[in-house]
């Protein structure tokens, strides 16, 4: 059986913190690699063999992920579990906090269901490099998909705005404006952002939720695809960008802690070195990931990212077909 080596622990470990929280899908990277490469890479790194020890390995690395988010956001999870635990008692769901905790938690059963149904299959039938090259294309066709529609839809509200006065007269008479005439576009990036995230409705925490189910394709990216759901549902690239990543730190979070008798059974034999390595490596590119895309989309789309799954999906179509 071959083990990982220190260096492929390390790289991969960067690889999955920064893919995990990219729009860019770190299973779809963690299969592509090791395959583009070849070699020693190919056969010590391969997601889809039932017995490779490399599956005990992604365990950590998802676990330190996670970490990592739950270090970020440790403010808002002080406050939303807070929210979950006096709703509890009080038997409401009155605050924001409280709201948002449902909401986290309501979005999250979806995925969690289908996850301990399906993804062993999807793993086993779809983790291999062509197919994790072909979603990986897709994956940057959704996101451009979702940036056009978005665009479309700030459009076709930015005209009804500017018509409203021009309506509201005819409907007076003209000589008098009508409160209508007052109607402005609605500002999604004032105010307290968890507090924006808990005034949308459950039905819509649901919708955005399930899109992590794409994410059990390798290739399709995880907060590519709720950050999609939640800009075709009107929220800011900001506001759908903190809501996919509290969206995600539950689902890895438990999807690492499940797994985590695999790390102490025989495919965790002889990597735990590898593993703690690897784990370190991920946790510090997760950290400065999610500390990075926080900031970058304020103010910027998924465009880029978009254009280099396309890219990437295809150069590595190519490369398997020809080698």
């Amino acid at each position: 059986m071959h083990l990982l080596t220190y260096p492929e622990a390390i790289v991969v470990g960067l690889l999955q913190g920064v893919t995990e929280l990219f729009p860019v899908s770190s299973l779809g990277h963690s299969v592509l690699l090791p395959a583009l490469i070849g070699g020693r890479w190919a056969r010590d790194l391969n997601v889809s063999a039932p017995e490779s020890p490399y599956l005990a390995f992604v365990v950590g690395l998802h676990v330190a992920t996670a970490l990592a988010l739950l270090l970020f956001f440790w403010r808002d999870w002080v406050r939303i579990l807070g929210g979950f635990f006096s709703s509890i008692r009080y038997r409401r769901v009155a605050t924001p906090e409280e709201r948002l905790a449902w909401m986290i938690i309501v979005a999250t059963i979806p995925v969690g269901i289908t996850g301990l149904l399906l993804e062993h299959t999807f793993r086993a039938v779809l983790g291999r490099p062509a197919p994790a090259a072909v979603f990986l294309t897709l994956n940057g066709l959704v996101l451009l998909g979702a940036e056009r529609l978005r665009r479309r839809a700030e459009r076709e509200a930015a005209a009804a705005v500017v018509l409203a006065p021009a309506m509201a007269e005819v409907t007076t008479g003209g000589g008098h404006r009508s409160p209508a005439a007052a109607v402005t576009a609605p500002d999604r990036t004032t105010g307290d952002p968890d507090e924006r995230l808990a005034s949308g409705t459950f039905w819509r925490a649901v919708q955005i939720g399930s899109a992590q189910i794409l994410a059990l394709l390798p290739g399709i990216s995880r907060s590519g695809a709720t950050m999609g759901a939640g800009l075709l549902k009107g929220l800011s690239h900001e506001d759908a960008a903190r809501f996919s990543f509290l969206l995600a730190t539950p689902v890895i979070l438990a999807a690492g802690v499940l797994k985590l008798p695999d790390l102490f059974g025989p495919l965790g034999d002889g990597i735990h070195g590898q593993v703690l390595a690897g784990s370190v490596a991920s946790f510090i590119a997760a950290y400065l990931a999610v500390r990075f895309l926080t900031k970058y989309f304020e103010h910027r789309t998924l465009k880029p990212f978009a254009i280099y799954c396309i890219a990437a999906g295809l150069a590595s179509l190519a490369w398997l077909a020809l080698r």
